[in-house]
């Protein structure tokens, strides 16, 4: 938190010690808005606000974003930190502002960012009331380790407003990746215990016939290509939006990733999963898909994925995650059949069923037991840290029967 309020860039020239303490901390709320920012960052600002005019607003803004843009998208971002943190003295209030919804008869509200938002309340928490002066000060650790975890082991359909976007707030600050898969390339290496003759002769030769040095080759890495299949009908919507926030973290990490959604109709959301700011990429969804919380007709749009989409996306070993509790009540068959092709084009099918939370869960609807015979591996997905359990179930490159991994029912 400051010390002081943020020096207002028009007018004197500020002293270089309050000027390179508002510049750190402006770099700091940046990088907890989701900036990649180092501590270098902010040394490089000093250097360049020594090279422009402090008393013109327009120079130092340009200066700044110079230096911590990376792209086109976090260009709005900046301005609106910018504009909070170095003109309104009242930035505090502003920044609670931003944490409530506000209609403003005759325009349109301002678009509110809510990573920013978050990032100020983290830095700086709104000051206990003054009204009461007998009252018991009580500090509290917000997020701490232990609420984490408890937080990451709660089920999404039980969790409170605060609890949700504090869950938000966790996926989109940790780094989320899949574990790399091992393929049967082999490419160069420092060290190794596979001798690579050829190139070690090579440099041999270079070397006027004497034999220094080894070369050694290694099996070469990959990112595993995954291709998610979201039921969003009204029994999976909780569930539904967890995980699409989870998949924009890791399309943030440049995995490898196609997201459809289904409910009554397939819908592509991968592009609108680009966006950068993960509540700007919920509402570009939201206004692509019109079946969100309705019926369910997984067969119809298995279907639709298998005729328009399989052989585009499912090519190179590619895994499948099909998130749906797999209750459907029409065309069991055509379900039955979709999936059967499904599993042709596929080179595995990970079922993620937020019904597996229940200890008597058994599978006696019949869509369940349509797709069960097709899946590889059945898991569940009911908290955070079922799906952070992907990054390493994801890794695995061979094929598991149909019985490994399931839970055994009576």
């Amino acid at each position: 938190m400051p010390h002081a309020a943020p020096t207002v860039l028009q007018g004197a020239a500020p002293a270089l010690p309050m000027l390179a303490r508002n510049v750190t901390h402006f770099m700091r709320l940046l990088r907890d808005a989701g900036f990649g920012l180092s501590p270098a960052h902010a040394v490089d600002a000093l250097d360049a606000l020594c090279h422009v005019d402090i008393g013109a607003r327009e120079e130092v803004r340009a200066a700044l974003a110079a230096l911590v843009l990376s792209g086109p998208d976090q260009r709005p971002l900046f301005d609106a930190a910018f504009d909070l943190f170095w003109r309104d003295p009242d930035w505090e209030g502003k920044m609670r502002a931003m944490l409530l919804p506000r209609v403003d008869a005759g325009a349109p509200p301002p678009k509110r960012s809510n990573r920013l938002a978050d990032a100020l309340a983290a830095r700086n928490p709104p000051a206990p009331s003054r009204d009461q002066p007998g009252r018991e000060e009580r500090f509290t650790a917000p997020l701490t380790f232990s609420d984490q975890e408890r937080l990451a082991q709660r089920d999404f359909e039980t969790l409170t407003a605060d609890e949700w976007r504090a869950l938000q707030h966790m996926v989109r600050t940790r780094r989320t990746h899949l574990a790399l898969q091992r393929t049967r390339r082999l490419r160069a290496a420092a060290c190794g215990t596979r001798a690579d003759l050829r190139a070690s002769a090579r440099l041999a030769v270079r070397q006027h016939g004497e034999w220094l040095r080894w070369k050694f080759r290694k099996h070469a890495e990959r990112k595993p290509p995954v291709v998610l299949l979201l039921d969003i009908s009204g029994s999976m919507s909780q569930y539904s939006r967890a995980v699409l926030y989870f998949c924009h973290a890791l399309m943030q990490s440049r995995e490898r990733m196609h997201v459809f959604l289904f409910g009554t109709r397939l819908t592509n959301v991968t592009r609108a999963l680009r966006e950068r700011d993960p509540d700007d990429a919920v509402n570009l969804i939201a206004g692509q898909v019109r079946d969100w919380a309705g019926g369910t007709r997984i067969g119809a749009a298995l279907a639709t994925f298998n005729r328009q989409w399989a052989r585009r996306t499912l090519a190179g070993r590619a895994t499948v995650l099909l998130v749906s509790d797999g209750i459907d009540l029409e065309h069991i068959d055509l379900l039955d059949a979709e999936m059967a092709r499904l599993r042709r084009f596929a080179h595995r099918i990970i079922w993620l069923n937020p019904l597996l939370r229940y200890a008597e869960f058994s599978p006696r609807a019949r869509g369940i037991q349509a797709i069960l015979p097709h899946v590889d591996a059945l898991r569940p997905a009911h908290n955070l840290d079922s799906l952070f359990a992907l990054e390493s179930l994801l890794a695995e490159d061979v094929r598991q029967p149909v019985t490994q991994g399931m839970p055994t029912w009576k």
